[in-house]
């Protein structure tokens, strides 16, 4: 019954546009600060039924996740935090590896007493999905892998090199001075240079996401996010070493006008069962660009 109620309500979404603007999670999720691993994470919680989490990444916060969480909770339990240092958690000094921040999410599970969940992340969240997946895999029962590749894994050396991806090396006290106040100029480099279309991140996502990386220290620990790759990279190779190609069930999801195919084929050389698909028409931003055909790719695989 569970699946043909979400079957319905991914038909009604993909019958009409959604509405322009920042979706709000509806009055059925609750939103609590969930102390882990030595700070607090913002986290909402909403629904019934098996688990699933979803993790956002840079640009971004769980806020960009509003939409799916609502066609999940039909027959899910979805939990969707702020990373730490972003959105509404807290901002510690340190632990922004991914590696480190794949200790809150199995706390976050631990205190919401969640054994195992799929899971669903994008950008950044596929750094900290894989530090979760590959530390703690029977935790993580299947996961839809979104648009971003994993640091130290197959060609990620050839990826860096990317004039693209300068940002990877851009921070610091004089870099902080030079965004503080112009955090929306910085945000709108990414959405507009990353994307098919800059038109579809509108005024209103524009703005409300700028607002949350604007708040006191915010930017500067999204820095932080990156100034951890290097040692991202060489946690995610040992990580592989020692226990191989995770196996439980990837999804691995390019936006047509991104990473593309090449999703799925990078996380060949990090999981021995993967499938790939492609969010048509869209560039990085999916759940902005194309949330119909984002939604319906990740409902139908975790229906399966």
């Amino acid at each position: 019954m569970f699946r043909y109620v979400t079957t319905i309500v991914v038909a009604i979404l993909l019958s009409a546009p959604l509405v322009a603007g920042v979706t709000p999670f509806p009055a059925s999720f609750h939103t609590q600060m969930v102390p882990t691993n030595g700070t607090s994470l913002c986290v909402r919680v909403g629904g019934k039924g098996p688990a699933v989490v979803l993790l956002h990444g840079f640009g971004f916060t769980g806020d960009m996740w509003a939409a799916l969480a609502i066609v999940l909770a039909k027959d899910h339990t979805v939990i969707v935090p702020d990373l730490r240092g972003m959105g509404m958690s807290d901002h510690p000094d340190t632990g922004y590896t991914k590696k480190n921040q794949a200790v809150d999410i199995a706390g976050v599970m631990d205190a919401l007493k969640v054994q195992n969940a799929d899971l669903v992340t994008h950008d950044i969240g596929n750094m900290v999905g894989y530090a979760l997946a590959a530390q703690y895999p029977d935790r993580v029962t299947r996961w839809v892998v979104i648009d971003a590749p994993l640091p130290g894994i197959g060609d990620w050396d050839t990826i860096v090199r990317s004039p693209m991806l300068w940002h990877f090396d851009f921070r610091g006290p004089d870099e902080e001075r030079l965004v503080q106040g112009r955090e929306r100029i910085y945000l709108d480099r990414f959405w507009n240079e990353l994307s098919a279309d800059p038109k579809r991140i509108d005024e209103d996502t524009r703005q409300h996401f700028a607002a949350l990386y604007a708040r006191p220290h915010a930017m500067h620990d999204a820095f932080e996010q990156f100034g951890a790759l290097r040692q991202d990279a060489a946690d995610n190779k040992a990580l592989l070493a020692k226990s191989g190609k995770i196996t439980m069930p990837v999804f691995a999801i390019g936006a047509e006008k991104f990473f593309g195919k090449n999703m799925a084929d990078h996380m060949q050389f990090a999981a021995s069962n993967v499938t790939g698909g492609i969010v048509p028409n869209s560039g990085h931003w999916i759940m902005e660009e194309n949330p119909q055909a984002t939604i319906k790719l990740v409902t139908d695989f975790l229906a399966k």
